[in-house]
């Protein structure tokens, strides 16, 4: 027989049973928890809470394409000065690449899961080989063309837009010849274009730093050395939003360095 002082006991796990479920915390609570600590800027703890969230359902479309994004941010933002950097990131990036590519597989019609998947790519593709670089630039711009497509305004897509056509302009005659001899053709590029896109990214967003400072190196490409450091002027000049803005400012100060020396 069941002592009568077990009976309580036995009664109060019983209904947390189902009491516990309730105070459970759904995918999206989780999220919105990550979200919080993501505008604080601290990737770190918005990664755990989207994991968390992953936890709960798998397939979630929001949590997948925000842990890319968390993985690609805290790969660029390790400490320059840590050994093995380059594998540490490479690491980081494939991690936001693999949840980039779950994401397009749970919802291929919105934009942020492309557009995550070609920034995992595109940092990766900058630790990789000429070759593999010059073969993942090709995918690298379908998945920013198909970002675009899905959603005209995304800033950050025409901002990648940008950054590859002066990857791929860079490129010179000789070493796009050879390149090609080598590895099959290089996807060609223009400095012009790649003013348009980042124009086009300024205009959607003119508050995020990283849309200055990057037009202001396509203006040097193009030696329009006066409007360049205006844009690392007004990156310096730019509200920090998002975690990574403080990296883009010393860059920008670097850069704007630079080019006074050259204006005088």
């Amino acid at each position: 027989m069941i002592k009568k002082s077990v009976v309580p006991v036995i009664a109060a796990a019983w209904m947390l049973g189902f009491i516990a479920p309730a105070f459970s915390q759904t995918a999206q609570e989780l999220i919105l928890k990550g979200d919080e600590f993501y505008s604080q800027f601290d990737d770190q703890k918005a990664l755990e809470q989207y994991l968390e969230a992953l936890k709960v359902d798998p397939n979630h479309y929001g949590a997948l394409w925000k842990t890319a994004r968390a993985y690609v941010d805290l790969g660029d933002l390790l400490d320059p000065g840590l050994k093995d950097l380059k594998d540490k990131q490479m690491s980081f990036y494939q991690n936001g690449e693999d949840y980039a590519r779950k994401a397009v597989k749970a919802n291929a019609r919105d934009t942020w899961g492309f557009f995550q998947l070609s920034a995992a790519m595109g940092k990766k593709l900058l630790l990789m080989s000429k070759k593999e670089q010059v073969q993942m630039s090709k995918e690298v711009r379908g998945y920013i063309d198909k970002a675009i497509a899905l959603d005209p305004r995304n800033d950050l897509a025409h901002h990648a837009l940008g950054r590859w056509h002066r990857r791929m302009a860079e490129i010179g005659g000789v070493k796009r010849l050879m390149g090609g001899l080598l590895y099959g053709g290089i996807p060609k590029g223009s400095f012009e274009e790649s003013e348009k896109a980042m124009r086009t990214a300024i205009d959607l967003k003119p508050e995020y730093g990283n849309h200055r400072l990057e037009l202001g190196r396509t203006l040097l490409a193009l030696d329009k050395h006066k409007e360049a450091a205006a844009e690392f002027q007004a990156c310096l000049d730019a509200p920090v939003i998002t975690s990574k803005c403080p990296l883009y400012k010393k860059e920008a100060q670097r850069e704007l360095e630079q080019v006074k020396k050259k204006l005088k």
